[in-house]
């Protein structure tokens, strides 16, 4: 971090507030606070708690993540230096100044990330799972290994020399590949040439045996170099190499076909400018400037790995061949209530709303509910958004399927979600052939919100069904990621959503919403108004207080508001994922406010928005929201989004009082910001309270239904606001 952010954070007890008020310092750098989160992410894969199989899972996750990172946000990085761009971020760092910090807090952080893989390597062979080098081959294994390199990976290999005569071939995003220098005894000279690793092949060659023994692909494919070449021609030294490009994705506003535009734009995208490369630490030099010269990049896009290349793909070792190593199975709950009308979600849904707690509950839930409006013949029509789905959607098949009865089905595909964008053309076009009404939404926005409206005629009258989610249509993930799936017929938050829905196909502005709030209409300044209400309250000395569960907090004008409300009072507690740029705990500005992140298992994805409206919470008249919207800019001022008021007892109980209060008690999974945007991990006890596991154990409340009625009720969770004590200005920041 910049050297001016870490004064201001040591020294914040001597600030003069106002002052502090319109100062860069107050926030936290954007950048170094998501690497703090990687980090959080990787100190799981050396969490003793978890079998050793999912720690590897975590440093798979970590190594990608890093990916992800160099092809987004530093591509953004060096983009704005070429261009010339010299605004500042909100912390007041150039895009230089950001750039150095990135560059030297992530060489720090990929070291670990490989320091963590050689640790784990150790404790994988003292359960039989061993990842070799070339030195480790017995004879035997060298024979079987000489066969399966004949037969199974030499197809597949194109040794390419690179001389005038053979261009630098193009090497893609994330590809692995072999750059190596040879000599030919016959003709005495040396040259070079360039394997491409082709991804078919995995990341590493199973030998045969009694144990699980994987050898890294690259040192296969050299230990059988004489394969590839006669045998006048020597190995005098290679390095394996990585790529990462830039995959951002422009379009102007001018784009008349926008789906071909992105098909264009997807085409460019695999020949993106290269960010970093990540090079064997032993390389020489020679080889390596050949190689920067050829890749055409800077030694400031060098990366020396210090173990093995591409660790992303390490979780290809684990298996569930050994129970032990993994987390004990989890099969979700599916919600009883809606067994107690034989499977009816219509009717389980006229009874009462309730919510959908993924993933301890399952997805299947909403899986059936767009089945059953495909299948049932008093459904008349049917409108659905979507941002990402998994493959073999089961999702869109409900959607055709229902379009294919005759039924009126439109989906509002969001063909510019990150990655997602070709999958998403081809959903779209599917659903075309069936006679779906695809819509694409808008040039400018993001479609983000999490709808389905199903409009079914019952009698004389039509009644409208709707279902509102924090997370995507996305059957895979809804394994792994928290959310809420909220299933209501109440008349105005139907009517709602479909304003929501002509605004997203027919950009019909709502005038007048009834319930909910979207962005970019009204999100943001339905949240101002909400944090007013506390500021006001704690002015008055009524109770004020903020809960607010989500993946991001960045916005500036959202932050200010916190610090104004902590400056008068309101008692607020932040459980953040992932990136947070407000600095908590500073004296006079700040104090009142606590950020943790929860990092586990599962991955928090839920968005939750809880205010105290005047009684201590929880309470029944706190308001309490759901939403698709982290507290960005992106997703308040350049996103479609939903903010959902929770009201009925029952659900408004399950989110405050038993969601809320578990992520706010948790101590197994936690770690806890200070203000110079570090963290620590809360200390566990031996009996602390994991949110995690209390509910794999715990029914959700709104879900229960008469196969419950003889069980206990979940035990009522406590909850007492763990103000902190302002540091002392000489304390360690």
């Amino acid at each position: 971090m910049s050297s001016h952010n870490d004064t201001t954070a040591k020294g914040a007890g001597t600030l003069d507030i106002e002052q502090f008020k319109i100062q860069p310092e107050r926030f936290l750098n954007r950048e170094l606070s998501w690497l703090a989160f990687n980090r959080r992410v990787l100190e799981e894969a050396n969490n003793l708690r978890h079998p050793l199989f999912e720690r590897v899972r975590f440093l798979s996750i970590c190594a990608a993540n890093m990916d992800e990172f160099y092809m987004v946000r530093v591509a953004g990085l060096r983009a704005q230096i070429r261009a010339g761009v010299t605004s500042r971020s909100i912390d007041g760092m150039t895009p230089e100044q950001q750039l150095a910090a990135v560059q030297e807090r992530a060489e720090k952080l990929n070291n670990n990330i490989q320091s963590t893989w050689r640790d784990l390597c150790v404790e994988l062979a003292e359960h039989h799972i061993e990842i070799l080098s070339s030195e480790d081959l017995k004879e035997t294994d060298k024979i079987w290994l000489s066969q399966h390199f004949e037969e199974e990976m030499l197809p597949l290999l194109t040794p390419t020399a690179l001389d005038p005569a053979h261009p630098f071939p193009f090497i893609p995003n994330k590809g692995l590949s072999l750059v190596a220098q040879l000599y030919d005894t016959q003709a005495q000279k040396e040259f070079d040439i360039l394997i491409q690793i082709p991804a078919i092949l995995g990341r590493f060659v199973k030998l045969p045996g009694g144990k699980a023994r994987y050898l890294p692909v690259e040192k296969a494919i050299i230990k059988n170099f004489g394969q590839i070449f006669p045998a006048h021609v020597s190995l005098k030294s290679y390095a394996t190499f990585r790529v990462i490009r830039d995959s951002e994705i422009e379009v102007g506003d001018e784009a008349e076909d926008l789906v071909r535009t992105f098909e264009s734009a997807l085409k460019r995208r695999r020949r993106g400018n290269i960010v970093v490369a990540g090079v064997y630490h032993h390389i020489d030099e020679e080889t390596l400037n050949f190689l920067m010269q050829k890749l055409n990049i800077s030694a400031q896009q060098v990366m020396r790995v210090y173990g093995m290349v591409g660790l992303a793909d390490c979780q290809e070792i684990i298996t569930a061949d050994d129970p032990a190593l993994l987390f004990k199975p989890f099969d979700p709950r599916f919600p009883e209530r809606i067994r107690d009308f034989g499977g009816d979600c219509f009717a389980a849904i006229r009874q009462k709303d309730f919510i959908v707690h993924h993933p301890y509950e399952s997805f299947d839930v909403v899986v059936k509910f767009l089945r059953q409006a495909a299948q049932d013949p008093d459904v008349v029509s049917i409108k659905q958004t979507l941002y990402r789905t998994s493959k073999n959607s089961p999702i869109v098949e409900a959607l055709i399927e229902a379009a294919e009865s005759g039924k009126s089905v439109t989906a509002l595909v969001e063909i510019k979600a990150r990655f997602d964008e070709a999958a998403n053309i081809r959903w779209a076009r599917d659903m075309e052939r069936a006679g779906v009404q695809v819509v694409y939404g808008f040039m400018n926005l993001k479609t983000h919100a999490k709808v389905s409206l199903v409009v079914r005629r019952e009698g004389k009258n039509l009644r409208s069904y709707a279902h509102l989610g924090t997370g995507n249509y996305h059957a895979a993930n809804a394994r792994v990621y928290t959310d809420l799936s909220y299933f209501t017929c109440d008349k105005e938050l139907c009517l709602d959503a479909s304003r929501l829905f002509n605004y997203m196909t027919g950009y019909a502005t709502p005038q007048n919403l009834e319930k909910l709030a979207i962005s970019p209409v009204n999100l943001r300044q339905t949240l101002t108004e909400l944090i007013d209400v506390e500021i006001a309250n704690a002015k008055d000395g009524k109770p004020a207080q903020i809960w607010a569960k989500c993946n991001a907090l960045l916005d500036p004008q959202i932050i200010d508001k916190f610090y104004e409300a902590s400056q008068a009072g309101v008692e607020i507690d932040l459980i953040v994922r992932g990136i947070c740029t407000l600095r908590p705990g500073i004296p006079g500005f700040s104090e009142n406010i606590r950020v943790k992140s929860i990092v586990g298992r599962f991955l928090e994805h839920g968005r939750i928005y809880c205010f105290a409206n005047g009684e201590e919470m929880p309470s029944r008249h706190a308001k309490v929201f759901m939403a698709s919207a982290d507290l960005m800019a992106r997703n308040l001022d350049r996103r479609i989004e939903a903010l959902v008021p929770i009201e009925n007892k029952t659900v408004h109980e399950q989110v405050l009082d038993q969601i809320m209060v578990a992520n706010l008690k948790d101590q197994m999974q936690s770690w806890i910001m200070d203000v110079d945007g570090s963290y620590t991990r809360k200390a566990p006890a031996e009996d602390g309270f994991s949110a995690h596991d209390y509910f794999m154990t715990n029914p959700s409340l709104s879900g229960r239904g008469s196969a419950l009625e003889d069980a206990p009720m979940p035990p009522r969770l406590k909850w007492e606001s763990g103000k902190r004590p302002a540091k002392k200005p000489d304390q360690k920041a």
